[in-house]
């Protein structure tokens, strides 16, 4: 709901310094694998542990129970140290061992093996190179990654990332940072800080740009920053509003909201040239576009029909139609990758969820408890969404599987908002 006029309000809260994020797991036990990730043979050049990243990154689905350590009847680092009776003992279907060697330069490759107890066979093995030893838990979410496929038969989504927006402080000492970390909240890395407001993180792509919306003396304006050397470039500084920015999926393009002209309508902006293309002319409000994967549709955010709901407009231009009807509002439109649904914020009698719409059958299903939600972004695999939840004292991030079944809190010191899940691929 925020990234937009509706939403900026929320904006609110205090706190101290920022540290990684903290996860807390809810439901999702029920039917869930037992699986057990051994402790990996490596030498002292690897400051953590791989397996228990690995271990972690399967347990936060909730479609897997990893056993715990202390219940493991042999802890071997090949396949062939297997026997397959113990693990059978405890109840366990499936077994990950494995070794990780690494070079004088601190280079290395984990090589690893997923073992069927069940059916008594090797599942898959893989090597997964270490480029130094400060990327340890990248090479465990990659492993993590090729083993939640294998048995999902999904892609994984471990080693991505997330964006999002901390405030802390009050008055003239507050502060807003955004914020990138590992899709578990780790090595959280601060890209932008400012005494105004920062808003609406949106990743390109390729995951090598983020554009946002920042403020100078009171103006906004929408930045786009390369990530690898930090430059950082303003794309628009129009009088008025300028927000929301989203990325075409060809990453050329940006959608954004502008009032320049007139009232607030959705823009096309060329990354390169910036040059510029109205693509909505309403009297109302029109706000937060969102492309489909395809590029050949944008949802946005419109209360040209009395309360703020989600139309769509082909990107070529033309009539809008309305996409939501169900609940008094709906908002802030984000397309699964397949292009099937659409997560929203589903607003009805003063309580903002997140919801699914089925764009083939029309069926709402509402995946959260509100009272203020905001924010939905899909993870780049479609199973996930993560979110904004405003709590008693500050915002905090959340995750809800697309069936409702797992949920997840990410909490840290000060209001955390806006988040943004990154593609895949670096």
């Amino acid at each position: 709901m925020n990234k937009t006029l509706f939403s900026l309000f929320l904006l609110l809260g205090s706190g101290q310094a920022y540290s990684q994020l903290e996860i807390t797991i809810s439901g999702g036990e029920t039917g869930a694998q037992p699986i057990a990730v051994v402790p990996f043979a490596a030498d002292a050049a690897v400051p953590g542990d791989l397996a228990a990243v690995i271990e972690a990154d399967l347990a936060r689905t909730g479609l897997f129970k990893p056993l715990r350590r202390e219940d493991m009847l042999e802890k071997p680092t090949q396949a062939a140290q297997v026997d397959y009776k113990n693990w059978s003992a405890v109840g366990v279907e499936h077994v990950v061992v494995g070794t990780l060697k690494t070079s004088a330069a601190g280079k290395g490759a984990l090589s690893f093996e997923l073992l069927d107890i069940v059916r008594g066979e090797l599942n898959l093995n893989g090597e997964v190179a270490m480029q130094n030893a400060m990327r340890w838990r990248s090479t465990a979410h990659i492993t993590a990654d090729r083993i939640f496929e294998k048995l999902t038969g999904v892609r994984g989504v471990f080693d991505t990332q997330i964006a999002y927006v901390t405030a802390a402080g009050t008055g003239r000492k507050r502060l807003f940072q955004v914020i990138v970390a590992d899709a578990d909240g780790a090595n959280p890395v601060t890209v932008a800080s400012s005494r105004e407001p920062l808003l609406s993180p949106a990743w390109s792509p390729d995951r090598k740009r983020l554009a946002y919306v920042g403020f100078e003396k009171g103006r906004s304006a929408i930045y786009i920053h390369t990530l690898a050397t930090g430059e950082l470039r303003k794309l628009t500084f129009e009088r008025g509003i300028n927000g929301a920015p989203a990325w075409s999926p060809d990453g050329r393009t940006l959608a954004v909201t502008m009032s320049f002209e007139s009232n607030p309508d959705i823009y096309l902006v060329n990354v390169d040239s910036g040059k510029r293309q109205r693509l909505t002319e309403h009297y109302a409000i029109d706000t937060e576009p969102a492309w489909s994967p395809d590029g050949r549709e944008i949802a946005f955010t419109s209360d040209r029909g009395g309360q703020p709901q989600i139309y769509t407009v082909s990107s070529s231009g033309g009539a809008a139609r309305r996409l939501t009807f169900e609940g008094r509002q709906n908002l802030c439109a984000d397309y699964s990758p397949d292009g099937g649904s659409m997560a929203l914020i589903n607003a009805d009698e003063g309580v903002y969820r997140v919801g699914v719409l089925d764009l083939k059958t029309r069926s709402l299903r509402i995946l959260s408890d509100g009272p203020l939600d905001e924010s939905p972004s899909f993870a780049p695999n479609g199973a996930m969404l993560i979110y904004a939840a405003q709590g008693r004292k500050s915002a905090e991030l959340a995750t809800v599987s697309v069936d409702g079944r797992t949920r997840q809190r990410l909490t840290q010191a000060g209001d955390v908002r806006e988040p943004a899940w990154s593609p895949i691929g670096r």
